[in-house]
């Protein structure tokens, strides 16, 4: 789309032209990324096996990049405001990719010499944390330069297909492990740490060099700030139902499908996989439904509630697979369109604010939804995908109320 005359800036004297505004970049950028990071986390498994680490250790790892995600979503976003979205999108995913390089060399090492758990766990914990910290630029940054350069009216389709690259990613890279992982353990590591370079190279040549900063604005956008408490709840709402149904996948299968611990993985692993399957379709059918954010927050949370409560009643594991396909299809419009709300809701020079306050509220869903999800499943298998459902029920409701 062409940039808006708005949010355009002169070129510094002397500087060549740059390239017009373009979503393909990002796009790929989001693509290669996260087929990165979903990687990894396919591997962290078998690879904590044979490095001798303890499943806490191991999801521990995991879970320090959601937190440094969430505490560095909004600086980042902040950063982008005063200094240009180019160089912070830059700084970020070339800082992600030498972070993935140092993970990727402590696993390859440790595979081949094999130290001690704690070593192989405190580098894992450091390189992992430095990844996570780094990717909280992408998002954020992203977001905010899809506002500056998309009229209000289109932000939501944009988005939509940023999270649709995002899925897109969620699918191959877990394959791509699978795939290589044959072969050897260390074989994926050294294909994805390739992604990261290439998505650096993209954004160098594909990103805009014009650009409008405001290092000489003040910040006058507050975390608690009330333009922003509708997006960001709904933003944490959203992450925290998706990572409770994510955590507990595994032990549903096993206990209210009564299948074995084999079965019960590939069953988990195809309720992921149609995940990621109707998440594409979805987001990118945002595109041509042109509804406001508003009407597809209402209607993706129903749609979602419906998937994640009839999930507690199953017994077969298509089910499993068809009830986290429409739960996933619902949450495929409640992502962009959250996302789009906070944009619309701010001026020029608080989008990156903007965005990274959203990735905050995400970022706290992602830490506090595993917590929550197992404290749920104590109760009852089923009880986690009903608070979902209620959860979810009870957004749509909210946001029709404050229409």
């Amino acid at each position: 789309m062409p940039s808006s005359p708005d949010h355009a800036a002169a070129l510094p004297a002397g500087a060549a032209p740059g390239p017009a505004f373009s979503l393909r970049p990002l796009l790929f950028a989001n693509l290669a990324c996260t087929m990165a990071m979903m990687a990894f986390v396919s591997l962290v498994g078998p690879m904590a096996r044979v490095l001798r680490l303890a499943p806490w250790q191991a999801g521990m790892a995991v879970t320090v990049g959601g937190v440094l995600w969430m505490l560095l979503s909004r600086p980042w976003g902040q950063a982008s405001d005063r200094h240009g979205r180019r160089p912070v999108l830059l700084a970020g995913v070339g800082g992600f990719g030498l972070a993935y390089w140092a993970m990727c060399a402590v696993l390859v090492v440790a595979l081949h010499v094999l130290p001690a758990a704690g070593l192989v766990f405190l580098g894992l914990l450091v390189s992992r944390g430095a990844v996570g910290a780094f990717y909280a630029a992408i998002p954020s940054t992203g977001l905010a330069l899809v506002a500056d350069h998309v009229a209000p009216g289109h932000r939501a389709g944009a988005m939509a297909s940023l999270g649709a690259a995002n899925a897109v990613g969620m699918v191959l890279g877990p394959a791509l492990a699978a795939g290589l992982a044959q072969s050897s353990l260390s074989l994926p590591l050294y294909a994805t740490a390739l992604l990261p370079l290439a998505a650096f190279g993209v954004l160098w040549k594909g990103l805009p060099r014009a650009e409008r900063r405001h290092a000489d604005l003040p910040r006058t956008l507050g975390l608690g700030d009330a333009r922003l408490r509708a997006p960001m709840a709904v933003a944490f709402v959203a992450m925290f139902c998706v990572a409770i149904a994510q955590i507990t996948v595994g032990f549903f299968a096993i206990d209210q499908l009564g299948l074995a611990s084999g079965p019960a993985a590939r069953a988990a692993g195809m309720a992921l996989t149609s995940v990621g399957v109707a998440l594409i379709g979805s987001q990118l059918l945002v595109r041509r439904l042109d509804w406001t954010p508003l009407r597809l927050i209402r209607i993706g949370s129903l749609v979602a509630a419906a998937g994640f409560g009839a999930t507690a009643l199953v017994h077969d594991a298509w089910l499993l697979g068809a009830c986290f396909f429409v739960a996933a299809a619902g949450m495929g419009w409640v992502f962009p369109a959250f996302s789009a709300l906070a944009a619309n809701a701010v001026e020029a020079h608080e989008q990156g604010s903007a965005a990274g306050s959203v990735g905050a509220a995400q970022g706290l869903g992602i830490v506090l939804g595993p917590l929550a999800g197992t404290l749920l499943y104590a109760i009852a298998p089923g009880a986690p995908y009903v608070a979902v459902a209620l959860l979810l029920a009870g957004t749509a409701a909210w946001v029709a109320l404050r229409r």
